[in-house]
């Protein structure tokens, strides 16, 4: 859940679960230091010892916010069982699974399950997805302890990897694949891209900071080029699922010369890619 911008879960039929759990995995890599750097910044008033990490994937925010809050425990939940096998794992393998509990569960239902009193909620890319957000966050207002803090962070689309000119054979490929993502997703999605201050206080939250966080990430001198690369490559697959049937047919075609892993003209075997994209967060507080 924590950022697959695809409105169904119809994609996860043509390259499995862990098709997308591999993806969340190559994004809490590549974009580490930003999550660290967003953990960080979180204005607390006291270390949380309790924290709910709601739409958790495969465990990006879990474990910054683990290492970030070496004394907290943290609730994960997700919808998907397969993810949250993997976040089992993880913690098994950092010696943490004392201090993390999963609970598998469809915040779109009517009753959320016992997530205990959190200090701090953290919900990464997953509140657009809700088919009530309003409901979301009134139910995230009363989960919190008095004077918690709540962090909503958004991903602006998905990334961009592709220098400017690229692919030689069909130049503004990319620019045009997320123009006709943006169509896509604004009937489909239609609370992604939100301004979830209003939201929030709209719950009874005060916001007291909210942020937007460039990334940059160069990888001209090749030094994470193998990361980048799958990053790339599983992005711009999942990009396909809802640009398809936008594209003309040469468009697709280059598209597919990119996504080919094997081909000449593959993401995989460039070594000009970057990583752009935007991060938006907001920290509010339950002050009631």
């Amino acid at each position: 859940m924590t950022h697959a911008h695809t409105p169904t879960h119809s994609h996860s039929h043509s390259h499995g679960r862990h098709g997308e759990a591999d993806i969340l995995d190559l994004d809490a890599q590549v974009l580490a230091g930003h999550i660290t750097a967003l953990t960080g910044w979180l204005p607390v008033q006291a270390p949380p010892r309790r924290i709910v990490d709601l739409g958790c994937g495969t465990g990006t925010g879990t474990f910054a916010l683990l290492d970030r809050f070496p004394e907290a425990h943290i609730t994960a939940v997700d919808t998907s069982a397969a993810h949250l096998q993997r976040l089992r794992e993880k913690a098994c393998a950092r010696g943490a699974e004392g201090r993390v509990r999963t609970v598998q569960a469809d915040l779109d239902a009517a009753d959320w399950p016992d997530l205990g009193a959190p200090d701090l909620v953290w919900a990464s890319a997953s509140m657009h997805h809700m088919a009530d957000p309003d409901r979301a966050l009134k139910a995230v207002h009363d989960l919190l302890a008095p004077g918690g803090l709540f962090a909503v962070v958004e991903l602006s689309g998905f990334p961009r990897f592709l220098p400017e000119g690229a692919p030689e054979d069909r130049p503004g490929l990319e620019e045009r694949c997320h123009g006709a993502s943006d169509r896509f997703h604004a009937e489909h999605v239609p609370h992604r891209g939100a301004d979830w201050g209003p939201k929030l206080t709209g719950a009874g939250f005060t916001v007291e900071d909210e942020r937007v966080i460039t990334v940059n990430i160069d990888n001209t001198d090749g030094s994470r080029s193998e990361a980048v690369g799958a990053y790339a490559l599983g992005s711009l697959q999942r990009l396909r699922h809802s640009v398809a049937e936008a594209l003309t047919p040469e468009d697709l075609a280059a598209l597919d010369r990119l996504l080919d892993p094997e081909g000449p003209g593959s993401v995989l075997r460039r070594d000009d890619l970057v990583v752009r994209t935007e991060r938006s967060v907001w920290a509010a507080r339950r002050t009631g």
